[in-house]
């Protein structure tokens, strides 16, 4: 059958070129006609297969050549040659070589008067102007000259010849050369006068797309250096801006404001950056590191693009799927297992690190302070060991806590009990509406209410009556006094002061030991002050906070504001008020200006330039020793007026894309509300958006293949107090002195007699900063052999976080794993008793010391570096894979869920894993641990900085609460992943029977096991895939709408039924077609 209809269609191609039977041709035109307007794409594909496109134009051909073209052949042949050539990539090549193009041109201009004939050679054009070489060789033979005769000013009539020539020019001014023809011609005058004239006539928006296709002209024209030069030097951007500010908000010019803004943003002149050098402003020497070039000068021909002709990117590899270049497919490689990358004699010293298999549990036990130096101890009498159930209490001294028996968490859900609701205690606030205030009940009296709902003195008296400077007290010295306090105080004793009158609650946090550990945190630029939330610390709000609603339109609105300050400079400021680059002091404090400070740990704001009274605009510091990485930043700012939006514009952002976009908020702390008890970083800001802005570093600045491009985050902030002390951040700060205090603070609150808890330093930094290693598990029942031997034989899990400083989220997410493996949940026991947890809860402590975003003080990403770490350049990664190398070497690998993880966790969605390898991923822990080690179940898990679109969680942006649950989530996982094992003990799987009796209902469709068959529990391991060496890539597509032929296919079919139609049936105001947004 199918060989009898391809032998019937090639009949009829054959018969078509040949015939000279008029009525022989319009009946064949008829049938092919008939055949594709039905059915979809793939018969046309089909007759294409077969010849289809060379019967058409040979016929185009010879029926134009007659000394009479006939018109009732050539019109529905126009039809069917628009119809195949749009789905037919080598059309115009094919045309080309048939001379379609010259016999559609003299057609075309013997019928400039005859509309419907012209409308017909148009749409040819249009086909044919789809390939670049044959748009060009159009231009060459005088399409664009012939398409000006055709465009005229604003008219009634006419208007789909004048659409459709619009259309084919834009076509055609994808060709480079024919746009620099048409730069050289001097048409850009010409068609920015044509836009002006149809804007300003066309007041009911009937002919929105003929406007469109003149700004699509204008558009490809400036994809050019001479384009954009001859679009400045005819005023195109004062036309362009002021033919459209004030039609932002009208939908029905969606398709004609998209284009502005494209055309206004590609002709913005590109700057540098408003910087000394691309290089990060703090320096540090490390072995191997290569100086920086100095910085060159920005040209325009850094921008240059007006090189040679394009080449179609589909003429000649129609059929060919190119094979990604990321996929492995050395068969050696994904089966064979390399052995380990330094000798064996070497993996002993991490023997050292694992004194739980070889000590005496005499020499074992957990002696809070053995480790701390004499100015930690002589703070620990009053340390504070707050746990869910002391939110109500001031604080337990380390004398009384009582270790004979754990210590009861009586305020904190258990982990099952939050498996079954669904999800924490955390909520959203009832009819708080998205984007307001958080802090808009606070009393503006200054009183405020704390925790325990007792009332705080009015803060602003009590600064003013002590003589007390809330901007030296916001950001406290380390170990020097208030310099502008008139009373000088040492630091603690300040502290102690506040802590007295502003008493605060915060769970495993202590000001004072905060205040030892960062003295001994040693830092690029030797930070000396402390950031006021690290110090005092930080309680999660009562409500979960929701997404940001996206106000409509607000990407364009900030981007005609940035092209306003161009043009309209006359009210713009442009004052450096903070700068790392600059001598210091350069605030005034007497000046009305904002002032900043990110001298601290964690910090980074690296310039700060008063843009108007209220809007600034941010850079934020390279990584160390790098030129990259700008995306992570916390900072101080000060001096506010209260009910006033300011907007701040960090403009030299890297990434092309944000979660600010999709409703994610920076986060703030405010000063004077942590003194009115309410110490809580909260998600602020409204008219938020991320979009690239015209600043540009050449290869020769950044050192790369090519130039870098910058994004702008713009938010704006209404800050809740007058001359407050703020904090604003990209999320939410985790500081290496806060993960120090968290864990001497966890460290006391074990019960030695039933926690094994363990606190080591893996190695030391490049900065001199220690990397801890922590061991938690359980003591053995007792020091009998027996109970010894299954101590030592429990297997290991080992868990790492934060290789990237500015992944902050991952260390909240530690945070709750850490607190919920210590703490006396059942499922926390029953993990402690049957498991050995290695854990290295800050992989980077230097990157996230110096406030980097990604990398180490060499300036390299350290989770690219596992392949072959050394020791004298990469000491967390050398050290750590030689701890996994020696548990390895042991026969101790660690079992490194997320099926049960999608069941479990709120927060966590399967559906955005990845469990594929790619050769740019070669070098990664998740790969290496796997490959190197054996390890099947070697994971990353990332956090979203956002929140969830999805489960309970949806539409609510994550605060550190929903974090530090999937840390405890992830440890329940990690249990059930176990029991659901073939190598599961028959004791465990009695414990948690016993565990789980109770809670049966809750977990039992997740620990659907209990079969002895083998085959049952195999089938069961499949919870995820494996590792797979493919990886399903989606390309970088942009949806170019103008490169949609289906609203010319529309045309070609209404046409096509409109048998009778003689000239065409001109559109007036009432029968034009409003472009839908």
């Amino acid at each position: 059958m199918a060989e009898q209809e391809a032998s019937g269609l090639q009949v009829l191609l054959r018969t078509l070129q040949s015939s000279s039977d008029r009525e022989s041709i319009l009946t064949i035109l008829q049938l092919l006609g008939d055949l594709l307007s039905g059915g979809t794409d793939r018969r046309i594909r089909y007759m294409i297969s077969k010849g289809g496109s060379e019967a058409l134009l040979q016929t185009l051909v010879d029926t134009a050549r007659t000394a009479s073209p006939d018109y009732d052949i050539l019109l529905p042949l126009f039809r069917l040659l628009a119809k195949v050539g749009l789905r037919d990539k080598k059309f115009g090549q094919k045309a080309l070589e048939l001379e379609a193009l010259d016999v559609t041109l003299i057609l075309a201009r013997k019928n400039l008067c005859h509309s419907q004939n012209l409308l017909h050679c148009l749409w040819a054009l249009r086909v044919f102007a789809a390939s670049v070489t044959t748009a060009a060789m159009l231009g060459i033979n005088g399409a664009m000259e012939l398409l000006f005769k055709v465009i005229t000013p604003y008219t009634q009539n006419r208007t789909r010849i004048i659409r459709a020539a619009t259309e084919v020019l834009a076509a055609l001014l994808k060709s480079k050369s024919n746009s620099r023809r048409a730069v050289n011609r001097g048409y850009v005058v010409g068609l920015l006068r044509l836009h002006q004239d149809w804007h300003s006539h066309d007041t009911a928006n009937t002919y929105v797309l003929i406007r469109r296709g003149l700004l699509l002209c204008l558009k490809h024209i400036a994809a050019l250096r001479s384009g954009r030069e001859a679009f400045l030097a005819a005023q195109g951007m004062e036309t362009l801006f002021s033919t459209t500010q004030n039609c932002l908000d009208d939908k029905s010019l969606e398709p004609v404001i998209s284009i502005v803004l494209q055309i206004l943003r590609q002709c913005y002149p590109k700057s540098p950056l408003p910087l000394v050098t691309a290089s990060s402003a703090y320096a540090f020497p490390v072995p191997g590191s290569v100086t920086s070039d100095p910085p060159c000068v920005l040209t325009e021909e850094d921008f240059e693009d007006d090189g040679d002709e394009e080449v179609d990117k589909d003429s000649d590899s129609e059929d060919v799927k190119e094979e990604d270049d990321d996929l492995e497919t050395d068969v050696n490689k994904l089966t064979s297992k390399p052995g380990p990358d330094r000798p064996e004699e070497e993996l002993r010293q991490y023997e050292a690190m694992c004194l739980e298999l070889s000590c005496s549990f005499e020499d074992l036990e957990s002696k809070p302070g053995d480790d701390l130096s004499f100015e930690e101890t002589q703070y620990a009498n009053h340390h504070h060991i707050p746990t869910a159930a002391s939110l109500k209490r001031h604080c337990l001294s380390k004398d009384q806590l009582s270790w004979g028996q754990e210590r009861e968490d009586t305020g904190r859900t258990s982990l099952l009990s939050t498996v079954k609701m669904g999800r924490s205690s955390v909520h959203l606030a009832s009819g708080k509406a998205p984007g307001m205030n958080p802090y808009q009940n606070a009393q503006s009296s200054g009183l405020g209410i704390d925790s325990s709902g007792s009332e705080i003195p009015d803060i602003q008296a009590f600064l003013n009556e002590d003589a007390w400077d809330i901007d030296a007290m916001s950001c406290p010295r380390m170990s020097a006094s208030f310099s502008n306090s008139t009373r000088p105080r040492d630091a603690t004793e300040v502290i102690n002061k506040l802590l007295q009158t502003h008493p605060q609650h915060i769970p495993f946090h202590d000001p004072c030991l905060y205040m030892a550990k960062a003295r001994r945190t040693r830092s690029v630029a030797d930070f000396k002050m402390m950031a006021f939330p690290d110090l005092w610390g930080h309680r999660p709000p009562p409500s979960a906070q929701p997404m940001l609603e996206r106000k409509c339109g607000i990407q364009r609105i900030k981007i005609f504001e940035d092209i306003r300050r161009l043009l309209q400079p006359s009210d713009i400021i442009n004052k450096v008020v903070f700068s790392l680059d600059e001598p210091w002091p350069l605030q005034d404090t007497a000046s009305d200006c904002l002032r900043f400070f990110s001298k601290f740990e964690s910090g980074n704001l690296r310039k700060a330039i008063q843009v108007r009274e209220f809007e600034y605009d941010l850079l934020v510091n390279a990584d160390v020793n790098n030129t990259q990485h700008q995306q992570w930043f916390y900072f101080r700012v000060s001096g506010m007026r209260a009910a006033v939006p300011y907007r701040f514009n960090v403009i030299n952002c890297e990434k092309p894309n944000s979660q600010f976009n999709y409703g994610m908020q920076p986060t703030l702390y405010s000063v004077k509300e942590a003194l009115l008890g309410r110490p809580t970083w909260i998600r602020m800001g409204h008219e938020i958006c991320y979009y690239k802005n015209h600043y540009h570093q050449s290869a020769a600045v950044t050192g790369g293949a090519s130039g870098k491009c910058y994004y702008t985050l713009t938010f704006a902030v209404t800050f809740p107090h007058d001359e407050d002390v703020c904090y604003l951040a990209y999320h939410y700060p985790y500081t290496y002195s806060a993960l120090m205090t968290h864990l001497d603070i966890l460290e006391k609150s074990v019960n030695p007699k039933q926690v094994y808890f363990r606190q080591e330093v893996l190695c030391q930094t490049l900065g001199g900063n220690s990397c801890p290693l922590v061991t938690i598990t359980a003591m053995p029942e007792s020091k009998s052999a027996d109970h010894v031997e299954q101590f030592r034989q429990r297997p290991y899990q080992v868990i790492t976080a934060r290789v990237h400083p500015g992944e902050s989220n991952a260390s909240w997410v530690m945070k709750g794993t850490l607190e919920f493996l210590v703490s006396s949940d059942p499922v926390a026991r029953l993990l402690r008793e049957n498991f050995i947890f290695k854990i290295i809860p800050m992989l980077n402590p230097d990157g996230v010391i110096n406030g980097n975003h990604r990398c180490s003080l060499r300036g390299e990403d350290l989770n690219r570096q596992w392949l072959s770490p050394r020791a004298h350049l990469q000491p967390t990664i050398y050290h750590a894979k030689g701890l996994l190398y020696y548990l390895s070497s042991i026969g101790r690998s660690p079992v490194t869920l997320p099926k049960i993880l999608d069941k479990l966790a709120p927060a966590f969605t399967m559906s955005s894993c990845s469990f594929l390898v790619e050769k740019s991923r070669a070098s990664t822990a998740r790969v290496v641990v796997w490959r190197e080690m054996g390890v099947s179940r070697s994971y990353t898990m990332e956090s979203s900085y956002c929140g969830c679109n999805q489960g309970p969680y949806q539409g609510l942006q994550f605060g550190t609460s929903e974090l530090e649950e999937m840390g405890a989530m992830f440890c329940l996982g990690l249990l059930i992943l176990e029991l659901k094992s073939v190598s599961c003990s028959h004791h465990l799987l009695t414990r948690a029977a016993t565990l789980l009796n109770a809670e049966e209902e809750v977990l039992d469709h997740y620990l659907q096991r209990c079969s002895s068959s083998s085959s049952s529990i195999t089938s069961e391991l499949d919870d995820e895939p494996a590792c797979l060496e493919e990886i399903d890539y989606s390309t970088d597509s942009s949806s170019d709408q103008e490169g949609s032929f289906s609203e010319l296919d529309r045309q070609i079919q209404e046409c096509a039924f409109n048998k009778e139609e003689g000239d065409e049936e001109e559109e007036g105001p009432g029968q034009g077609r409003k472009a839908s947004p």
